[in-house]
């Protein structure tokens, strides 16, 4: 672990423990309380720069959505992928981003803070509950209803999947507004979505078929991850090998290069390179399966609504594992490369 990771590890555990009391003061409000405020602003904090997580926040925006079918949302989020992902959500109204390194741009920082005070809403949502600075957030901002984040046990006694990151702010969510009065929601959850329109999916088909200028349907691999989430050139040659023995008379087997312009599988299967996130999604959203481990392209895929098979070397599926569309997430310590290959071969068929 570098000195770096210790550091921001530590950091991360310091500011939880001053700020995992903030909030606990707040009194949930009353069907009474509910019904006398209309809901028209919502600011939703997800304070996190990852290309993941951002994806991660769109089924909670979408519940805002449709249960306020007439509110304009403002998002607190850090770095800079929020605009291109939540560019075709009409009611997002104005995104705040934190710097990524905020002690190089104090200024900026500051008054990123200092607009959410000036502003008043009708609700505020934290959607992480583990983000120290989405809890001082939510304390901070201007509004009578907030939803601190916290997972409360009729949740955990109720739904299996609450653990995770996407779904429990909306059970959250959910779970607050009944308090409010309003009836409860039904519904299943939002799956994670891009919003891709009709010409990014065409430009995407465009893109594809002059890659493989066939008419089979296509399985899309990124062989690309960060840290132990990662796996070896050796075990993704063998996982390709196996994939074209079962599927190439089929399917088309290629490959989405990372921004890094590398190739776990040394650039055997046809292959495309983008940095534009709508552009990586039009193209994904007209394969039949996409495979890669834990890391944002995979959520990219996900929202992009085409099946997502998510490998992950580490237990935390539960937490960050895609779904719908018959995505599934495999822990590959106790899956095999044989198991992979039956669960894609289900998911085509």
């Amino acid at each position: 672990m570098s000195f770096k990771v210790w550091i921001n590890q530590k950091r991360r555990v310091i500011m939880h423990n001053i700020t995992k009391r903030v909030g606990s003061s707040y009194v949930e409000p009353t069907a009474e309380v509910g019904k006398s405020i209309t809901i028209k602003t919502v600011l939703i904090i997800r304070p996190n720069h990852r290309l993941g997580n951002q994806l991660l926040t769109t089924p909670l925006v979408q519940e805002v959505e449709h249960t306020f079918p007439n509110c304009k949302i403002d998002l607190f989020v850090k770095g800079g992928v929020a605009y291109p992902v939540f560019e075709n959500y009409k009611s997002i109204d104005k995104i705040y981003q934190l710097p990524r390194k905020p002690f190089s741009k104090l200024f900026k920082y500051v008054m990123c803070w200092v607009s959410i005070k000036r502003k008043k809403y009708d609700m505020v949502i934290n959607g992480d509950k583990d983000s120290s600075s989405g809890r001082l957030l939510t304390n901070l901002a201007k509004a009578p209803l907030k939803v601190f984040g916290d997972v409360h046990e009729d949740i955990q006694n109720t739904y299996s999947d609450y653990l995770h990151i996407s779904k429990y702010p909306v059970y959250n969510l959910r779970r607050y507004l009944s308090k409010l009065g309003y009836s409860e929601e039904k519904k299943p959850l939002p799956v994670l979505n891009l919003k891709l329109s009709e010409t990014e999916v065409q430009k995407g088909r465009e893109i594809l078929n002059r890659l493989i200028k066939n008419k089979k349907p296509t399985i899309c691999i990124y062989t690309n991850a960060t840290g132990n989430k990662c796996y070896s050139e050796a075990w993704w040659e063998s996982f390709y090998l196996k994939l074209q023995d079962e599927f190439s008379e089929t399917h088309n087997i290629i490959e989405m290069l990372p921004i890094e312009n590398i190739s776990k599988i040394n650039f055997k299967a046809p292959h495309f390179y983008s940095k534009d996130i709508r552009e990586m999604g039009g193209i994904i959203a007209n394969t039949s399966v996409f495979i890669a481990a834990d890391n944002g392209v995979m959520h990219l895929a996900s929202a992009a609504l085409t099946p997502t098979v998510g490998l992950f070397s580490r237990d935390n599926q539960a937490i960050y594992g895609p779904y719908g569309n018959g995505s599934i997430a495999l822990y590959t310590k106790v899956k095999t490369q044989n198991d992979c290959l039956a669960t894609i071969q289900n998911l085509l068929s």
